[in-house]
């Protein structure tokens, strides 16, 4: 719920918005940013542990197993 309250307080203090969360509590959150194009990534832990009410938003996915060689530099 806080990072739903915060995100909606700094609504017009940002141009774009990284979630980093595979949970489906997000839903609403994440609609309503790509609804008003604030959108710019989720961020997911890994490809098969995500909530299925994300899928239609797979466009925005970044896998971030994917950049474990690039964190770990």
């Amino acid at each position: 719920a806080e990072l739903v309250l915060h995100a909606m307080i700094q609504f017009n203090n940002y141009s774009k918005a990284i979630i980093i969360s595979g949970d489906g509590d997000f839903y609403c959150l994440i609609d309503y940013l790509h609804k008003k194009n604030k959108l710019l990534h989720i961020m997911i832990p890994h490809p098969k542990k995500y909530s299925a009410l994300l899928r239609k938003f797979h466009a925005y996915f970044v896998y971030i197993y994917e950049l474990k060689t690039k964190l770990g530099r």
